[in-house]
């Protein structure tokens, strides 16, 4: 199914009956990786599954997005269908997504799978600090783009030129303004070996939230899926 929310067309899936989940998946995925979630509450819940705009079947921002902007979409996006008050569930980009929009927003509760929100200051690399110099020099900003593509990060070197631009917006807000406003009760879901969400900023987000409990798996940034039948019934106690 395909609505359009402010000239973006958001490509999306609406499955089963009763109280409102909405799924938000991370960067560069799209409705597939958050159906083994969906699948399980269909027969008790309306599940809503969204590709985010830029990702999957749903059209790219036209200009440059922030974490705000993606939760003003939402917020359309849920008036349109007729979502109130729903469990929200992101996954990395998806949960600060997630994070933003539950802040002022009424929910019911909340479930962040491995979803940095914390800006973390760390020492910028080498190949950055070059790729910075080679920049600032006269004439050299298109070999200074191209550098890009070889020495940014993986999620950085699959994304189109505007998917760029936003990547470098979202991951450099710091969320935690907004985390300690969500007072519904939240549940984190990380994994152990999470490189790309490491667990201390987990246990950071569980202090700064009102009503936060984490749960550690073993697993990578994907424990979600990793330990689907344990997430599953972990889910089912906290709805």
């Amino acid at each position: 199914m395909r609505i359009k929310v402010d000239n973006i067309d958001i490509n999306y899936i609406q499955y089963g009956k009763g109280k409102d989940i909405i799924l938000l998946h991370g960067w560069g995925q799209n409705i597939e990786m958050m159906r083994p979630i969906g699948d399980n509450f269909s027969d008790r819940f309306r599940v809503t599954i969204l590709d985010l705009p830029g990702f999957g079947q749903s059209s790219e921002p036209n200009e440059v997005w922030t974490i705000s902007d993606y939760s003003h979409m939402l917020e359309k996006f849920t008036k349109s269908l007729d979502i109130k008050k729903p469990i929200v569930i992101g996954h990395s980009f998806g949960g600060r997504v997630a994070i933003r929009y539950s802040a002022h927003n009424p929910i019911e509760k909340l479930v962040l799978f491995g979803s940095p929100c914390i800006r973390v200051d760390e020492k910028v690399p080498l190949s950055t600090r070059i790729l910075k110099k080679i920049k600032s020099l006269p004439g050299m900003d298109k070999i200074g783009e191209y550098m890009k593509k070889y020495i940014g990060s993986r999620d950085y070197k699959a994304a189109s030129p505007m998917m760029r631009k936003i990547l470098v917006e979202v991951v450099n807000e710091d969320l935690s303004k907004y985390a300690r406003e969500i007072e519904e009760p939240t549940l984190l879901i990380w994994g152990e070996q999470d490189t790309e969400a490491p667990l201390s900023e987990a246990r950071e987000l569980e202090k700064i939230m009102i009503d936060a409990a984490l749960i550690v798996l073993p697993g990578t940034h994907y424990a979600y899926l990793e330990n689907l039948n344990r997430v599953i019934a972990i889910l089912n106690n906290f709805f």
